[in-house]
């Protein structure tokens, strides 16, 4: 009894998906961003190695996540040009002896999309927190990985706002 009405909650859950046209927000980016897409980072002079884990995370992001091919400028149908806007650190939790042993990195970042005539300004915050011993500093190799998964998260919000806008280029 019990498996019949799994199956039945199933297969309407599914025929709702279906009936309503639901596409998901995958299926609308690739029309917006479209599949050459050329990236450029500004790299800030006070920080030049955030540049390099910056782009690498955003080539990695288009490829797995977009499923575009990440292309020399000039030969693009879309660019994605990110800027720094602040990187920092924040303590989130501290031990019993005051030490910190949670940080949050916060990333600002700066995307300007540029596809033919359309143009997006974005400035968005990636966060990402990250555990660290008592009494001790932020390592580079911690500080990188949370200055790249901050990056990654904040990239990903920037996606879910272009899917978003070619949803309501869809509909128009």
């Amino acid at each position: 009894m019990q498996k019949r009405v799994l199956t039945l909650n199933l297969l309407v859950t599914l025929l709702l998906l279906t009936a309503c046209g639901y596409k998901p927000s995958s299926h609308y980016t690739p029309q917006v961003l479209g599949k050459n897409i050329a990236t450029e980072v500004d790299v800030s002079m006070s920080d030049p190695e955030n540049a390099v884990l910056i782009k690498d995370a955003l080539h990695k992001a288009i490829y797995t996540r977009l499923g575009a091919k990440v292309n020399r400028k000039g030969t693009e149908e879309s660019l994605i040009r990110i800027i720094y806007h602040h990187i920092g650190f924040m303590p989130l939790q501290y031990d019993q002896n005051g030490y910190v042993v949670y940080y949050q990195a916060v990333i600002t970042l700066r995307f300007e999309f540029t596809k033919g005539k359309i143009q997006e300004n974005r400035l968005i915050v990636g966060r990402y927190q990250f555990p660290i011993r008592p009494s001790a500093i932020i390592s580079n190799d911690l500080r990188f990985k949370a200055i790249e998964q901050g990056s990654i998260k904040a990239l990903d919000q920037f996606i879910a706002y272009i899917s978003a806008k070619g949803l309501l280029e869809d509909e128009k």
